[in-house]
């Protein structure tokens, strides 16, 4: 891999919005005989060290996926440290958060969490709302297919009330539904840990991004490689369904 800096990447040319699958806390603590929650306890400093950078480069939104409506299915003691775990990250970087200027919201089914974690969530995004830097996502209990479901049920409800009908019906109705309706739809989509599927997160709304997949284990994840594959995607040709020489 080559090494970057900094300069070498291209403030006009900056995705508006990266989303990233993190991936491999478990495998990397396995590696090193260690239970899964270490490696998830590991993630978290990579999750300080691309939130510091992306603020720093300029990017403007940053979704992580930090826990899927799948991982309920997860030995009891690993969601319990999971949630855990999110509790002390958020009280332990809350003021850093704050100081870099970052605004924290989430995405997903926020009531199938513990309220205690609620309550510190909306806490957290209450304080950070007026920022005006970073707006830093995080993907909770979240999956596609979940929103995609909900958002058909509120169309649902719409066309039995005779709010909407049916003719009324296109993609900006449904997009007005997703969890993301007031976010850009991620540009540059990166996945860790050599695992090639998206995983039910943001279908839609990926619909156009680019991918970078990369066989880094998040805990192992750096800066370097998060301004590699920012340095990919600037010199990629994205085309949108046209030609290349629509393009040029």
């Amino acid at each position: 891999m080559k090494f970057l800096q900094k300069k070498e990447i291209e403030k006009d040319k900056l995705p508006k919005h990266i989303a990233i699958i993190m991936d491999g806390n478990g495998r990397w603590a396995k590696k090193r005989g260690n239970i899964r929650l270490f490696g998830h306890q590991k993630g978290v400093s990579t999750v300080n060290e691309i939130v510091t950078a992306s603020a720093e480069l300029g990017i403007e939104y940053l979704t992580l996926y930090a826990f899927s409506t799948e991982n309920w299915n997860r030995p009891q003691d690993e969601v319990s440290g999971l949630m855990s775990l999110l509790v002390s990250a958020l009280e332990k970087n809350l003021e850093k958060l704050l100081k870099n200027n970052v605004k924290l919201l989430t995405i997903g089914d926020l009531q199938s969490l513990p309220h205690e974690i609620v309550k510190k969530i909306h806490a957290a995004q209450e304080l950070s709302k007026h920022n005006t830097g970073l707006t830093l996502i995080l993907a909770l209990s979240y999956s596609s297919r979940w929103e995609i479901t909900q958002a058909v049920k509120n169309i649902a409800q719409l066309c039995i009330d005779g709010k909407i009908s049916i003719e009324d019906i296109d993609y900006n109705t449904i997009n007005s539904h997703l969890c993301t309706n007031n976010i850009p739809d991620p540009e540059l989509v990166i996945r860790t840990s050599g695992e090639y599927r998206i995983s039910n997160f943001l279908l839609l709304q990926s619909a156009y991004a680019e991918y970078y997949f990369t066989k880094t284990l998040w805990p192992d994840f750096s800066k370097q490689e998060y301004l590699q594959a920012i340095y990919d995607f600037q010199h990629r040709e994205r085309r949108f369904g046209k030609t290349g020489e629509q393009i040029k």
